[in-house]
């Protein structure tokens, strides 16, 4: 099996995607823009070659670089980033080369328009909040009366993360948005009060669930990027019931086979009309690839399991060959910004916390921006450990 791994340098963990891939017998081809020479050990020995090029959004050069692969080593049989910024690439380089295990272009505007989600949470009986497609502002006002008024969030309709992505509270804030809102589709979206949960899965070729995991998300991720708040988040023990079943049923609504997905929902902390009480689950969006950062590597510490392991023998046997752990805790991370002074050194947080840290170290300056430039993440017993151990890193000095 000849597997093409776009940038498998990004993030730098991904190299275990690689390492499993190869261990299950399959060969993996890497294609990126940096040199071969810059890439980690580990990454390079689970690489049967790499192709360099000089730019990744060249896509001419992304077709030699896989009609090279293809010449030298025959037909291709999966290509993934498993990121969702190279998506449409990935698409449409798998129906230029005729690989059928992945999403193709005519599929990907389910996956990738906000506005274009609505109706298949709809289908799929999953609440989710009303949006609108922004085009004057007399159509924005048309909708705030709809919807009952302020606050709204605006977010690209297509888009990655929190970028671009502003809460507003009033006439004169919607006005400032529309003074200069960037030149792209944008939607406004009613406001939800809530905490964003995640619905992390790997599925089968039957869109049937292989792995399962929920992260803890604050409530507004853009303002974290707006605001230069710290981020906290963290997987949890297990999924709660009625995430799991929304989940699934996303998986199914939206068609999705043969991938490692981040599904976002709102768990509602104030009751609203048409979505549901407080503790309801409601559909936010969906992501055709892992959660960011190093999320799956929170999975694996917070379940005692191997997510890029799973993910290998998904593509090899389509199934799940390791077991459950059992042995399930909290697994946190905690940012700090460097535009920030903190109170705890790096030894404190060490000589309180290192025997429950599993990661600690800079962020790429691509990801500090919701993230951090600097994360630790430890794995806890219990939900008031993960708010101390946040606390105690991110604790400002006066």
């Amino acid at each position: 099996m000849n597997f093409v791994f776009i940038s498998p340098n990004f993030p730098h963990t991904y190299w275990h995607f690689c390492s499993c891939l190869k261990r299950n017998g399959v060969n993996v081809l890497g294609i990126g823009d940096c040199s071969y020479d810059s890439l980690e050990p580990d990454l390079k020995a689970s690489l049967t070659e790499y192709y360099k090029v000089d730019s990744m959004e060249n896509y001419d050069s992304m077709y030699r670089a896989v009609a090279f692969f293809a010449f030298k080593y025959g037909k291709i049989d999966w290509l993934e980033s498993n990121n969702e910024y190279w998506l449409e690439q990935d698409a449409r380089l798998r129906k230029d080369f005729n690989i059928t295990t992945g999403v193709q272009p005519d599929e990907l505007a389910l996956w990738k328009s906000k506005s274009a989600m609505k109706p298949v949470y709809k289908e799929a009986g999953i609440p989710t909040a009303r949006n609108h497609k922004i085009t004057d502002i007399d159509a924005a006002k048309a909708f705030l009366k709809e919807i009952g008024g302020y606050p709204v969030i605006v977010k690209p309709d297509i888009g990655v993360g929190a970028e671009d992505t502003w809460k507003l509270e009033n006439d004169e804030e919607l006005k400032d948005f529309f003074d200069h809102k960037p030149d792209v589709p944008y939607v406004m979206e009613e406001f939800v009060f809530g905490n964003i949960y995640s619905y992390d899965a790997i599925c089968d070729s039957n869109g049937d669930p292989l792995f399962e995991n929920s992260c803890w998300f604050p409530p507004s991720v853009a303002d974290l990027v707006n605001k230069g708040l710290e981020l906290t988040y963290y997987a949890l023990l297990d999924v709660p019931e009625q995430l799991r079943e929304y989940g699934r049923r996303a998986l199914k609504a939206f068609k999705v086979k043969s991938r490692f997905v981040h599904f976002e929902f709102f768990r509602l902390t104030k009751a609203r009309k048409n979505l549901g009480k407080v503790g309801d689950f409601v559909g936010l969006e969906v992501n055709m690839r892992p959660a960011g950062g190093y999320t799956p590597d929170m999975m694996d510490f917070a379940h005692q399991t191997d997510v890029y392991q799973i993910y290998a023998d998904m593509v090899t046997s389509d199934r799940r060959i390791l077991p459950m752990s059992g042995k399930d805790k909290f697994c946190v991370y905690a940012g700090r910004k460097d535009i920030h002074r903190y109170a705890h050194t790096n030894e404190e947080i060490m000589a309180r916390y290192g025997k429950n840290m599993v990661m600690a170290e800079r962020m790429p300056d691509v990801l500090s921006g919701a993230m951090g430039n600097q994360m630790y993440t430890a794995v806890v017993a219990s939900e008031d450990e993960v708010q101390k151990f946040a606390d105690f890193v991110q604790e400002r000095a006066e």
